[in-house]
């Protein structure tokens, strides 16, 4: 089966999926965690090469504080020794997409030491977006552009790419979105272009390892032109 080299997802559905159980969201977002957890080694054993998670965007902070609170804090929970043991023992390397230095002080430390001690891992890499926003990040990569001195002809694709929180990663192949929802929601937008896409209802915490292999086989039907005719795709030489 052929499989996306960068898989991204969207997970979302914690809140209503705990709703639909008469719990809490917190409980929703604990079990979404553990979802991720499940995916991600599914993904490992796999063989994808780099999966980004959506975990937390700049629009988030206008949740209530007390629900950003406990998101934040599960970080602290769920990045044990543990975690970065079995991530070292799978050769995974972690890597944040966002704005680090806004994050509360005790996430942001256990982020940079996972991120300090994987950053030899070569078999995978886990992308965790978080305090992320797909227009600040072209912003950003902008002002680098301006602050790097290029004159405008050398404002190219690949300049730009350079300066994205991707850098060295190869584009999403294949974006889902988990829970009924039909939109990017400020995601990946640059890398986007070509990306396949994939909606389900399925609430995020159900979004288990047969869900993925679900989406995964849609993915391999898929015929990806960039442009060319499907006979060209078929037959490269005409």
């Amino acid at each position: 089966m052929s499989l996306p080299q960068h898989l991204a997802l969207i997970m979302d559905g914690n809140g209503r999926w705990a709703a639909h159980r008469g719990m809490s969201r917190t409980e929703g977002h604990e079990a979404g965690v553990k979802t991720a957890q499940k995916v991600y080694r599914h993904c490992r054993d796999l063989g994808i090469r780099h999966l980004t998670l959506y975990a937390f965007s700049k629009e988030n902070w206008q949740r209530p504080k007390d629900e950003v609170s406990f998101l934040f804090g599960l970080v602290t929970r769920y990045f044990t020794q543990k975690e970065l043991r079995e991530l070292m023992e799978r050769d995974i390397r972690l890597q944040v997409l966002g704005e680090l230095e806004d994050l509360p002080a005790t996430t942001r430390k256990v982020l940079e030491n996972y991120m300090e001690k994987t950053a030899g891992n070569s078999s995978m890499t886990l992308n965790l977006a978080l305090n992320y926003s797909g227009r600040d990040e072209i912003v950003r990569a902008a002002r680098l552009l301006l602050q790097d001195g290029l004159r405008p002809e050398e404002i190219t694709e690949e300049a730009l790419a350079s300066r994205l929180y991707t850098v060295g990663q190869p584009d999403p192949d294949f974006i889902v979105r988990t829970s009924g929802e039909y939109r990017l929601s400020n995601y990946l937008l640059y890398q986007a272009a070509y990306s396949e896409l994939y909606f389900t209802h399925t609430h995020w915490p159900d979004f288990d390892e047969a869900e993925l292999d679900k989406a995964l086989a849609e993915y391999a039907h898929r015929q990806r032109r960039f442009g060319r005719t499907g006979e060209q795709v078929e037959s490269p030489t005409k």
